[in-house]
């Protein structure tokens, strides 16, 4: 197998389980060092050893809230005190809250905001003051075909989520303008097999009363013409716009969804 990722150092957040833990695995296995980060200590370190002890020992976990710049600081320096340089870093962590529209509180929508679109912004702020000094890399933003089509029970995601994908395209083209050689691309999952879809189908049918999460979920799986995706399906496409064949890629939207947009 070619290693399209050979002698790379990458932070993914939210890599504790679903895409983020995907993403690591198969950057590990293409040849990269990864920082894994999560506030799920317990899953993150299970992960991460996991995947040292599969791929030669070069995954790391640390304990990050993508809410705090002191975190994100505590992220950098380690990565660079362990590795001596940063390639890519994939901003993944997320959280979505089904809830009807009348009923987020402000709370909660700053809430997700500061988790989808604060955390996103502070990694990327600081990926780019160590890139550009160190010959470039890419940064992957994970936002969410919720992005690009609407859904009234999300709206406070819906947003989030837009906003981190209209970011990208500006810190493309602030690291493009510079010559930095940072590219700055999103990837945008429709309707993926992960704990918080699960999760998800679980409150809409409790929300619905219903005794079994069966007809939600067969409800999701019709939601993309090629059913419910798995957290692999994305990683791939993370691990090309990390890579050297993604080198003309920036400011773009990669969408992987099983034909969700197009429904």
């Amino acid at each position: 197998m070619s290693r399209r990722l050979e002698g790379n150092v990458a932070i993914i957040t939210g890599a504790a389980a679903g895409i983020g833990a995907a993403t690591a695995e198969l950057f590990a296995r293409h040849g990269a060092s990864v920082v894994m980060t999560d506030v799920d200590v317990a899953s993150g370190r299970r992960q991460a050893a996991e995947i040292s002890r599969l791929h030669g020992g070069n995954a790391a976990f640390i304990e990050h809230d993508v809410r705090s710049p002191a975190d994100w600081q505590s992220v950098f320096q380690e990565t660079l005190s362990r590795f001596g340089k940063l390639n890519t870093l994939v901003n993944n962590a997320g959280i979505q809250i089904t809830r009807p529209l009348e009923d987020i509180s402000l709370d909660e929508w700053r809430n997700m905001f500061s988790v989808n679109t604060e955390g996103p912004f502070l990694g990327t702020q600081q990926a780019i003051a160590v890139m550009k000094n160190t010959g470039g890399g890419a940064i992957i933003n994970v936002s969410s075909t919720f992005a690009i089509v609407a859904d009234g029970l999300n709206a406070h995601y819906c947003a989030s989520k837009a906003a981190i994908s209209h970011f990208t395209k500006a810190a493309a083209l602030y690291c493009a303008d510079r010559k930095y050689r940072i590219r700055v691309n999103s990837v945008h999952p429709g309707v993926i097999r992960t704990p918080m879809v699960e999760r998800e189908i679980a409150d809409v049918a409790n929300a619905r009363g219903l005794d079994s999460v069966a007809s939600v979920e067969a409800e999701w799986q019709e939601l993309c013409p090629l059913g419910i995706g798995a957290s692999a399906d994305i990683a791939e496409g993370i691990l090309y716009l990390a890579s050297d064949a993604a080198r003309y890629l920036t400011g773009a939207q990669l969408v992987i969804d099983g034909g969700h947009i197009i429904r």
